[in-house]
């Protein structure tokens, strides 16, 4: 009877993990929103998606503009590691991050 309902409960448990998804919340106007997509590089964009799938899924985005790039710096190598991110993702939303600078 245990193992029953702890197997229900491991069950449950992952498909609501794998159900709930948590969006970025873009903070820009729409049309805001479309000049600076048309601007990206598609290395750019690739950073962009980088950052807003895989630091919205612990906490809230920030705005680019809202710290400086030497603020920016020790942000992204703390949330890089604990994102487990490879050199090359961190690269390329560091290079999201300065571009919108």
């Amino acid at each position: 009877m245990k193992k029953t309902i702890l197997s229900l409960m491991a069950i449950m448990l992952f498909a609501a993990a794998c159900g709930t998804k948590k969006t970025a919340v873009a903070e820009t106007a729409p049309a805001e929103k479309e000049i600076k997509a048309k601007e990206l590089t598609p290395e750019l964009a690739a950073g962009k998606s980088l950052y807003e799938n895989s630091c919205a899924r612990c906490h809230k985005l920030y705005e680019p503009k809202a710290y400086t790039k030497t603020e920016w710096t020790p942000i992204l190598v703390k949330m890089g590691k604990k994102a487990k991110l490879d050199e090359t993702q961190m690269a390329s939303i560091t290079s999201y991050i300065d571009s919108q600078l």
